[in-house]
This record gives structure tokens, C-alpha cells and sequence, in this order.
């Protein structure tokens, strides 16, 4: 489908994980000490959602478009619940080209996912908004 696999580090500075997405310094919950595994007087962190790898390509290929990348990544927070492990795994997609829009995308990703567990498999979108980020 002309994807190309996009790979970055698991631990990852504080700047690509939080900043390079507008995540405030105070904001509840994503940079909380007891939602992040920090080494190094808190200057490194283990990577807690798959978001710097993609910014790391946007920033390596900013003016190379078309662009489809597909990445597989492990993600660590410190504070498991009844739905979540402190590691787990987060696959991401993204498409940037002329004419290309969120449907072409979705239909991707629920294609590469029926392949994954079934053709029958049911798949649910859960949309978020998160109003201090910024395209």
C-alpha cells in the first residue's frame, strides 16, 4: 500500500515526547511524575505514546511529500489501571499527500487491522480532542 516502516528511539528527551506537541508543562496527568518513567534528573523519559516518532519524521522530511509512513512502537507509563499495562504497544499511520483525507486513512488502517485479527473483526474509531495541541 506504499507505506514505509518509521522507527525512533524508546527513550526519548522531554522535547519530542511532550513539547514538539504543545503539551504544557502543567498539564494533568501526561507529564505527571507518576505517569512517566524518567532517568537522568528527569532530562530523559521512556517514550509514552508513539507521537515522537512521527514528529521526528515530519521534521527529517518536512518538505518531502508524499509521504505514508505506518509505525509500530512500545509505550511505557508507570501507573497500570484495570485497562492499562505499564508497557504496552501502539501502532500509528499517517498519510500526507494532495486530495488525501481522513477517510483514506481510516479505510488503511481498518483494511491493515481485519488483515491483523480477521476479516470480521469489528473496528471502533474513538476520537479525542486535545485542546493545548496544534497541528
Amino acid at each position: 500500500m506504499g507505506f514505509q516502516v518509521a522507527e525512533g528511539p524508546e527513550i526519548e528527551d522531554d522535547f519530542h515526547n511532550f513539547g514538539a506537541l504543545n503539551i504544557p508543562r502543567r498539564s494533568p496527568g501526561a507529564r505527571h511524575a507518576g505517569h512517566v518513567l524518567r532517568r537522568r534528573r528527569r532530562r530523559l523519559l521512556l517514550r509514552t505514546h508513539t507521537s515522537p516518532v512521527q514528529i521526528r519524521v515530519h521534521a527529517r522530511d518536512a518538505a518531502a511529500a508524499p509521504r505514508r509512513r505506518a509505525g509500530h512502537a512500545s509505550t511505557a507509563a508507570t501507573t497500570p489501571t484495570a485497562t492499562h499495562s505499564p508497557m504496552f504497544q501502539q501502532i500509528e499511520g499517517f498519510m500526507v499527500d494532495e486530495r488525501v483525507t481522513f477517510a483514506d486513512l481510516k479505510g488503511v488502517l481498518v483494511h491493515f487491522l481485519r488483515r491483523l485479527f480477521g476479516p470480521r473483526r469489528a473496528v471502533r474509531f474513538r476520537p479525542s480532542f486535545f485542546p493545548f495541541t496544534e497541528p
